[in-house]
């Protein structure tokens, strides 16, 4: 049981650190997209099949997947010419080692506040479903109609690119 969970959580942390320390931008997008699997099987490994579904077709079926493109179609995949690291690298650390300690705190806190006794709710995924294609349509309508746009953005930024002569 555990080594599954650990093999899931060393993609996840593996895809995670790739997508930090790598140098192309087309190669961090892809480490991210295995980031973002490991985060579903993990859902998926909790009994949270919607969510880990949901993973699966978002974030790596359209949002992973139109970083790709963007950045293919804009010519941002070569590597930086300087350094890999910022001049103010430890201001960042700072910053990040404080937003983890504040969401550390707050995650400490809420298992304090959580009731013992709760009782789960009984929503099953057939019922999202429904939801999703009956009373939440346009939502989700005017999503995929912006992810459209976006991509379409993407190329024609990436066509008139290629006409400016260099």
């Amino acid at each position: 049981m555990h080594v599954v969970f650990f093999l899931i959580a060393a993609l996840t942390l593996g895809g995670a650190l790739a997508a930090v320390l790598l140098k192309n931008t087309v190669h961090c997008a892809l480490a991210v997209t295995l980031a973002f699997l490991g985060h579903a099987l993990l859902f998926l490994r909790l009994d949270a099949q919607f969510a880990g579904f949901a993973q699966i077709l978002i974030y790596i079926g359209a949002v992973a997947i139109l970083v790709v493109f963007a950045i293919l179609l804009t010519r941002g995949s070569e590597a930086p010419a300087s350094g890999i690291f910022s001049k103010t690298w430890l201001l960042g650390l700072l910053i990040a080692a404080a937003v983890f300690a504040v969401l550390g705190w707050s995650i400490i806190e809420s298992a304090r506040a959580l009731a013992v006794d709760s009782a789960a709710p009984q929503v099953t995924v057939h019922d999202i479903g429904v939801a999703l294609v009956g009373r939440y349509v346009l939502p989700l309508e005017i999503v995929a109609l912006l992810l459209t746009a976006a991509t379409i953005g993407a190329v024609i930024v990436a066509l008139h690119e290629k006409e400016r002569p260099r």
